[in-house]
């Protein structure tokens, strides 16, 4: 206690030297707090007046979107200030006040969160967490790197992975229950979005996905969303941009992952980071935005690494964490006040959120062991003097011997001794609904994306062209079947090495789909129909344009069934590519190993085809079995050459003649009946099937198992401090 002590006095020093008028702006020049209506007043944190203003408490009414104001008692150390909150920038003049929600109060008593390590659950990220958020207020959970912010709000929102396990209670409107679908938004601190939509495109096709009812319905809905957000000058802009017309900024983007989540209209919503990766000027119209969002109603958690002394100013209560621990929740006021009873005043010219964590980031010992022998234009490094080991003790006893942690522990009790009326879900859109959306926004999608689509197009147009006329003025005889086999192999195998050119795109549907699919916008099954519903007329002109110019490039039989069946067996072809493609993304959710791995797996598949030597001559351990009966292009070559040669017939001299089976005896492997080509086709049909089999399966399991694993990482990152 004695070195706690004299850390103290030694920081409570330093920071009224750093916030002495010699040295600083006068206070009086200065306005850290103040309460509405009353911006002429400067705050002094070294004097503490009373104040006996009242906090609000919003209760709703049972069966309605209104909301109703009680008064509590304010917390104890507010009651010592003489101010309000700090600056909060004012609405534009005009603006158009957004539908009421309903929120939802939420509460968390004793909150512990433990990550499985080796052997057991053992690394705790959040410790005996206890705090409340109330309707039409901002909450924010704030802490250094590491220390279990994100870990929090995943655990209020129920969102935890498999390895992760979570003690003690949550409560809504005053009910230990999960929140229901619908009810509750959670906002990712990555989101994908889809930048060939427009921003109205991209919500409308989100809300067709969530919410049962006609389709005229949702329109409002989305409209809400992007006023409720200030959207509106960003509506019909593509998301993404286009050719040299530039996306949208970083802060617009953000918001349109908010405003996708409040399509539902949700009674909460979590947001993970709102001012993740957004500058000063962007992260303060994100606050005011989400500001005007909870007076609608809403109750609003989120986690927060650091924000400006403005931003600062709009948050309702704050949670301050580190290593797990809780040091303070109430106020944001209050917070302040916590800060200089445990001998940690503010100085004058220092961001309140800056204060906070520099006194309780174990990362800046590091910089004093870095600087300690270095001296400043004052002698010495007077703002980085303090141990944070210490400060963090400090302040951890502080607060749990204050009236603050008393005033939380009651409110709690308030707001969980009675039940309110329980969240109920809103329903969700029907399977056939979504499949019909995810079909058609697939559809648009790649009739905007011009580099994965129409540029692959016009290469697989080019690279037919080319071996066409490589290949080109062949005749019928007899000598013309060799270099005729090695043009419909070369055509089947370096088009399909082509398809590999989609894999981008397939990584973008993955991670869509991974999104989406963490807050039930969609399912497996769904996106694996509608991916493939709207990949068909693409496919299929890419097949039926291509095979037109190889076919007559090369002179094969001009009948009109035996061409359509060479479109039909490419047709085939493309998909099963794709399904191809569908898995290795899936597996690997990384570009680069993506097509690394699929160049390999068609260098192989075509080494065992057939061609470079005949089926039944290949090894039988692994390049027969399995392999030659893997490679889709055996089944492909072999069904074109049969659609082409059987049936036909070869002139040996001017008596006898041979059939075209009999030409392609020693150069490939195929049948002598005629319905065996329909029998490779529906084998490439079933290989179409099968793969997208495989990728529901690594959908259900492999993505979802990854974004489990990306949760625990984060957790894991939160322990390691």
């Amino acid at each position: 206690m004695e070195e706690i002590q004299s850390q103290s006095d030694n920081y409570r020093s330093s920071s009224s030297s750093a916030s002495s008028p010699a040295s600083r702006v006068p206070s009086s020049n200065f306005f850290y707090l103040r309460k509405p209506g009353t911006l002429g007043h400067p705050i002094s944190f070294e004097d503490s007046p009373d104040w006996d203003d009242n906090d609000i408490e919003v209760r709703l009414e049972e069966g309605g979107d209104s909301i109703n104001a009680a008064t509590t008692p304010a917390s104890p150390a507010l009651s010592k200030l003489n101010s309000g909150s700090l600056p909060s920038p004012p609405l534009p003049e005009g603006a158009v006040i957004a539908r009421k929600i309903a929120g939802a109060s939420v509460a968390w008593k004793d909150l512990t969160v433990t990550v499985k390590g080796k052997r057991k659950y053992s690394d705790r990220v959040v410790k005996s967490s206890n705090g409340y958020a109330l309707p039409g207020t901002m909450t924010v959970i704030m802490g250094p790197a590491k220390s279990g912010k994100t870990t929090l709000l995943k655990a209020l929102a129920g969102r935890l992975g498999d390895s992760a396990k979570m003690y003690g209670e949550v409560f809504v409107n005053g009910a230990k229950s999960d929140l229901p679908y619908g009810s509750y938004g959670f906002v990712e601190r990555q989101t994908t979005l889809i930048g060939s939509l427009t921003v109205r495109e991209f919500l409308y096709y989100s809300a067709l996905l969530q919410l049962p009812g006609f389709f005229f319905q949702k329109k409002n809905v989305v409209e809400d969303a992007i006023l409720a957000m200030s959207l509106g000058d960003y509506a019909n802009k593509l998301i993404g941009g286009h050719c040299f017309m530039k996306g949208l900024p970083s802060g617009e983007r953000r918001r349109v992952s908010i405003a996708r989540e409040l399509v539902m209209r949700p009674h909460v919503l979590f947001i993970d980071e709102p001012l993740y990766h957004l500058d000063s000027v962007s992260a303060l119209l994100m606050m005011v935005t989400l500001k005007k969002l909870a007076s609608t109603g809403c109750t609003l958690l989120f986690s927060l690494n650091q924000s400006s002394t403005e931003v600062f100013g709009l948050f309702d209560r704050i949670c301050l964490l580190s290593n797990g621990n809780t040091l303070f929740f109430g106020e944001t006021l209050a917070c302040l006040q916590h800060f200089s009873n445990a001998g940690f005043p503010c100085p004058i010219m220092q961001s309140p959120s800056d204060h906070f964590l520099r006194a309780i980031n174990t990362d800046f010992d590091r910089i004093i062991a870095m600087c300690k022998n270095w001296q400043d234009d004052n002698g010495d490094f007077s703002s980085v003097n303090m141990d944070t080991a210490v400060a963090i003790r400090t302040l951890e006893a502080t607060y749990k011997s204050s009236e603050d942690a008393a005033a939380v522990e009651t409110m709690i009790l308030n707001l969980t001794e009675k039940e309110g009326s329980s969240l109920k879900s809103k329903g969700k859109a029907s399977s056939s609904v979504r499949i019909l959306v995810l079909t058609w926004r697939s559809l648009l999608v790649m009739s905007r994306e011009w580099k994965y689509y129409w540029l692959r197009l016009i290469l697989y147009m080019l690279l037919t062209l080319c071996i066409g006329t490589v290949f080109s003025g062949l005749g019928h005889s007899l000598s013309s079947v060799v270099t005729r086999v090695a043009a419909i192999f070369v055509f089947v195998s370096f088009t399909s090495l082509l398809s590999i050119a989609g894999a981008p795109a397939q990584m973008k549907e993955v991670r869509i789909y991974a999104c989406e699919e963490s807050n039930q916008h969609s399912g497996a099954l769904v996106f694996l129909l509608g991916q493939l519903f709207s990949s068909i007329p693409f496919m299929f002109l890419i097949s039926i344009s291509s095979s037109l110019v190889f076919y007559f490039l090369i002179g094969l039989q001009d009948e009109f069934g035996l061409l359509m069946y060479f479109v039909l067996n490419f047709f085939m072809c493309l998909l099963v590519n794709e399904g191809l493609v569908l898995v290795i993304t899936s597996i690997w959710q990384d570009i680069f190993w993506s097509i690394l791995t699929l160049v390999s797996i068609h260098v192989v598949m075509m080494l065992s085809a057939g061609y470079f030597r005949i089926r039944s001559a290949l090894p039988e351990p692994v390049w027969m079995y399995p392999i030659s009966y893997i490679a889709f292009h055996t089944y492909a070559i072999q069904g074109l050459l049969e659609n082409e040669y059987i049936g036909t017939s070869f002139a040996v001299g001017q008596v006898r003649s041979i059939s075209g089976y009999q030409a392609l005896q020693n150069v490939y492997d195929t049948s002598s009946e005629r319905k065996s080509k329909w029998e490779n086709l529906l084998v490439l049909f079933l290989m179409v099937i099968g793969y997208r089999i495989l990728v529901f399966i690594l959908l259900r399991f492999r993505v979802k198992k990854n974004l489990s694993l990306c949760r625990i990482f984060q957790c894991n990152q939160e322990t390691n401090s």
